[in-house]
């Protein structure tokens, strides 16, 4: 986990839509949002969930691992930044790979886009957009020292498993206390296809 980063708390989040709104506002996103909101029960419940890049760090950055153009490059303190422009040839490799379901395509202008954590802000000290905005602090960005102290014994996890594979991130998710497991679960438990499990 980085030293600072975004702390994600799923049971704080009520759907506002503040994150993405401002995100959109962000300078170098050019007005379009980096930044998902998930309804985990569309129908059936008010229940979301913001996605943002998880800065996966073992294994490097699967998304920048398959890019065939080295359009994603992975600065020195862990931050896996968009696809640069110049170079994205928009084959939705890094779409594939992404075990979190983050970076997504803009069709028309053929290029990868995903949340790059603020750099641009968290460079010199300034939190994300999305986090500054949170009125609910379901996006905490600060060291885990820090998110401790606001909140007494709280528990996150920054290792998820998926298949037979341990994904290590730079962000980290807040996990209910008695829930913990680790590392956690990551997608879904059990896939089914043609009426068998399948894992």
């Amino acid at each position: 986990m980085m030293g600072r980063t975004i702390f994600i708390d799923p049971g704080r989040c009520i759907g506002c839509q503040a994150c993405v709104s401002a995100c959109r506002e962000c300078d170098s996103h050019r007005g379009k949002s980096m930044i998902h909101l998930d309804y985990t029960e569309p129908g059936m419940s008010v229940a979301s969930l913001p996605t943002v890049c998880m800065h996966c760090e073992d294994p490097v950055a699967p998304c920048a691992e398959v890019c065939p153009a080295d359009a994603i490059l992975v600065t020195a303190d862990g931050v896996v930044q968009q696809a640069d422009t110049t170079r994205c040839i928009g084959c939705s490799n890094c779409v594939n790979a992404c075990p979190f379901g983050v970076p997504k395509i803009d069709l028309q202008a053929k290029l990868q886009l995903k949340c790059n954590l603020c750099y641009d802000r968290t460079a010199y000290g300034l939190a994300p957009m999305c986090a500054t905005v949170c009125p609910t602090g379901a996006l905490f960005y600060g060291t885990l020292e820090e998110l401790q102290a606001e909140r007494p014994g709280v528990q996150v996890a920054d290792s998820f498993v998926f298949g037979d594979v341990v994904v290590s991130t730079g962000v980290a998710m807040v996990v209910p206390a008695e829930k913990v497991q680790w590392p956690v679960p990551g997608g879904l438990p059990v896939v089914e296809i043609n009426g068998v499990d399948v894992r």
